[in-house]
């Protein structure tokens, strides 16, 4: 079985672009932006509360603490978010109501994984994205910050990988890389 495809970020600005056409556009976008921008699982993602990410004082954390019922390894994990990504969830958090589960579905109060799973492959396939899965924003973000030279001992604790060996599996070696890393030869 293939891996999921990588984005670059052409293709996910594009991405992005596609959905604000489609329902739910700013539901949507904010977790393909949790996707890509924090490295989630979708399960994970289906599993977040509102208090995961807002502080008691009503700010964004700076990292969220994954449950073990929360993650696919039932182990406790960290996941940072970034200035650009605290904003964006400030700003989501301002459209909805700020109870229970982050991402809603329009007839229940949240996603199962499963059916998230399907919602974000059809967002890529409706956008034209050949080879993409709910999988491919959690590759994308490993890949993205490997490219950037952060090390895979790194990579694999931001990832929540046990193995360096599945952290390496998810990097997509690119023809950038390879040209910069020839140039320091």
């Amino acid at each position: 079985m293939a891996q999921a495809r990588t984005l670059t970020d052409a293709e996910f600005t594009w991405l992005l672009d596609q959905i604000q056409r489609r329902p739910h556009a700013n539901r949507n976008t904010m977790m393909l932006k949790m996707l890509h921008g924090a490295g989630l699982r979708v399960g994970e993602l289906a599993a977040l509360l509102v208090s995961d990410v807002v502080n008691v004082d009503g700010g964004i954390r700076d990292q969220v603490i994954l449950l073990p019922h929360q993650t696919k390894g039932h182990q406790q994990r960290i996941v940072y978010l970034n200035e650009k990504l605290k904003i964006e969830l400030a700003d989501y958090l301002n459209t909805i109501d700020r109870t229970g589960y982050l991402f809603k579905t329009q007839k229940r109060d949240h996603f199962t994984a499963n059916t998230l799973q399907a919602v974000i492959t059809s967002l890529y396939r409706r956008a034209g994205l050949i080879g993409c899965s709910s999988h491919s924003g959690r590759r994308s973000f490993i890949t993205k910050l490997a490219s950037a030279g952060i090390s895979a001992r790194v990579l694999q604790e931001l990832a929540g990988h046990r193995n360096l060996a599945t952290t390496q599996r998810y990097i997509d070696v690119t023809d950038a890389m390879k040209r910069r890393a020839v140039e320091l030869a």
